[in-house]
């Protein structure tokens, strides 16, 4: 007797294995007839799949948060299936669902995006036939002759880099197509629909390792309905216009070299904004008690040992030889902060008293990221991070978190930024007690539990820092996008891996916990969303140009210039067109340039003693008194407004 659990909680029994098509079928006709997969025992399956014991079944149907990644496991095979019956060079490699579509690689065809409708007509064709797609198994070395005879090396590779104690390995067949594949797949290429669309062509390593071969990508998309498919289409045009690589260029804030890959130079107006955000950081942090200091671009590899990053982190690391240093006495960039804010609670005796203790910088920092993974101001090989770490006593843990979370909250106010949270666990790779990790964990559940309400945060097993777990923080911008921005790390064990210690109440001596945190996270990667986030029409406090004055002629420019002046008294951001164009060109280029305010002088504005103003969004007040305008503008900067 095999004895089914179902999440309700009601048992179901069988005399015979089954498997969760049968599972479906007992509980009702429309679930069956809606089931895509199941999760058996916490492990996502076929419907197909034989269950033998007891088990706890829970169907998968499209209302399943797991739904959608099989739908896309499948649109990849089926884009596979139809490359190899277009092009029979073809042979695919691996083909996974990723966060927004899927791929799949291949190697033995070059393509170009013209292919891609082709490509799609063909998936269309392997749709309509609703072929069944059948999972079966077969051993490792009957596998491994298989693909062989198939020219297929790849997945031979495949095959023998699998633990020694696999002894079988699983197939999908739908139509003439075979795929060495885990699964779960949908029971039918029908179940597919009409909602796929592919995206573009790309190069990629096998492996991701660029010491291997390259081969040919491409990249899809599918949804349950063409509805949504359409809904993320349009999406994608909207951030094609909100790219903030080309509204960098367009708008002189950043741009890229090839003689420094990966390390933003930041151009005038753009440095400014970068100081505007700095400036905050600094007054806030001053009012919230936190000490800002300064260290060293570069340390001794016995630094990085200690810390525990030579061993975790050092493949990210630039590292800093000559020709007659052993590598020994190496150096590297700093990556991170933390080992050098250990040293400088070390400096001097500590009190239970002194603490919280809150040590912060923006020192530039450097980590060695791959040049595939490189992306404008989101991926950086150089950057600046809004560090701090702050020692307490474990009974100061939850205070300060919630110290935290009220100053995270005064910095994405600011933007009109709404955000999640996510707790990371312990790596398989960490260090230190595991209790002391159980410590950390529990404490930071219950802070979140009470501030945001258990559930309704997410929990990302196994994703912690290797010295302790952590509360990453997940932005939302105008078009719905999520980005990790800043983090909060609890950590028990560098405190004590550098020989930190304060002295308590009762004269004995203890290792301070450590929060390392940032909120900005890198102030690059802030800024390349923040302009995403607005397509470049930063609020007013925030534009590097805030007020530009045409004049409509050159005998209006003296007076212009006058405006610029009092304008720049007052602390505004202020300048005027330095060429003679014509009003309307003037105007074009201050919209183009997303000015907040452009100020037209005229006959007219001198003759009445006004100006006349042209907002950002193209609305136009005429004749208006400047010191209504400068209450204006005055007010919307002290307030940081996001409106105009």
């Amino acid at each position: 007797m095999i004895e089914i659990k179902l999440p309700d909680g009601a048992t179901l029994s069988f005399e015979a294995p089954i498997n969760a098509l049968q599972v479906a079928q007992k509980i009702s006709d429309g679930l069956a007839k809606n089931a895509l997969a199941a999760e058996v025992n916490g492990t996502l399956t076929d419907l197909t799949t034989p269950i033998t014991t007891n088990a706890t079944v829970s169907i998968v149907t499209t209302k399943s948060p797991l739904a959608l990644s099989i739908l896309r496991h499948t649109a990849a095979h089926v884009m596979a299936h139809a490359v190899e019956s277009l092009y029979p060079s073809a042979k695919a490699t691996i083909g996974p669902a990723i966060d927004n579509g899927f791929y799949y690689d291949f190697f033995g065809i070059i393509l170009k995006e013209a292919d891609l409708h082709k490509i799609e007509e063909k998936m269309a064709e392997i749709v309509a036939a609703d072929y069944p797609i059948v999972r079966s198994e077969m051993g490792r070395k009957e596998a491994i002759a298989f693909f062989t005879q198939r020219q297929e090396p790849y997945k031979v590779e495949l095959i023998n880099d699998l633990p020694a104690e696999v002894e079988t390995v699983s197939l999908y067949t739908q139509g003439d197509y075979v795929e060495l594949c885990r699964g779960p797949h949908l029971p039918s290429t029908g179940r597919l629909g009409k909602a796929f669309k592919l995206m573009k062509v790309a190069a990629a390593y096998w492996r991701g390792d660029s010491s291997r071969e390259s081969l040919q990508r491409v990249y899809g998309t599918a949804f349950w309905s063409e509805k949504d498919l359409n809904a993320y289409l349009t999406l994608l045009e909207e951030a094609e216009k909100r790219d903030h690589r080309k509204i960098g260029r367009a708008l002189d804030l950043f741009y890229f070299d090839p003689t420094a890959p990966g390390c933003p130079y930041w151009l005038p107006k753009g440095l400014k904004m970068y100081n505007i955000l700095l400036d905050f950081w600094r007054q806030e942090h001053e009012k919230a008690g936190y000490q800002e200091f300064a260290g060293p671009l570069m340390n001794s590899r016995v630094l990085w040992e200690t810390s525990g990053h030579w061993a975790h982190y050092k493949d990210d690391m630039y590292l800093l030889t000559s020709v007659d240093m052993p590598e020994t006495e190496a150096y590297a960039l700093k990556p991170m902060s933390c080992p050098s804010t250990m040293l400088l609670f070390n400096l001097k005796t500590r009190s239970y008293q002194d603490l919280p203790i809150r040590f912060s910088d923006v020192d530039m920092i450097h980590r060695n990221e791959a040049s595939g993974a490189l992306n404008g101001m989101f991926r950086v090989r150089e950057f600046h991070q809004d560090d701090a770490h702050i020692f307490i006593t474990v009974d100061q843990i939850e205070e300060e978190y919630e110290r935290l979370f009220a100053l995270a909250d005064k910095f994405y106010d600011l933007f009109g930024l709404t955000y999640t949270m996510k707790l990371s666990t312990r790596p398989d790779d960490f260090i230190g007690d595991i209790e002391d990790w159980n410590r950390a964990e529990a404490a930071l559940r219950r802070i979140l539990d009470k501030r945001f309400g258990e559930g309704n945060y997410e929990i990302k097993e196994k994703d912690g820092a290797f010295y302790g777990p952590k509360v990453d923080i997940q932005m939302k911008d105008a078009l719905g996008r999520e980005w990790q921005t800043g983090t909060f790390q609890l950590d028990f064990q560098l405190p004590g891996r550098f020989g930190c210690h304060y002295t308590d109440s009762d004269g004995s001596e203890k290792t301070p916990v450590v929060i390392h945190r940032v909120i900005y996270g890198s102030l690059e990667r802030f800024f390349g969303i923040i302009t995403e986030h607005f397509a470049g029409a930063f609020p007013v406090w925030f534009a590097p140009i805030q007020v530009r004055v045409l004049p409509v002629s050159d005998k209006h420019r003296s007076a212009g210039q006058a405006l610029v002046e009092t304008l720049q008294s007052h602390g505004i951001r202020a300048e005027m067109e330095r060429h003679s164009n014509t009003i309307g060109y003037q105007i074009r280029e201050a919209h183009n340039q997303k000015i907040p305010y452009a100020i037209i002088l005229g006959d007219k504005e001198l003759e009445t003693n006004t100006i006349s103003v042209r907002f950002r969004d193209n609305h136009q007040e005429n004749q208006i008194q400047f010191s209504d305008f400068l209450e204006r503008i005055l007010g919307k900067i002290r307030t940081k407004a996001l409106d105009l």
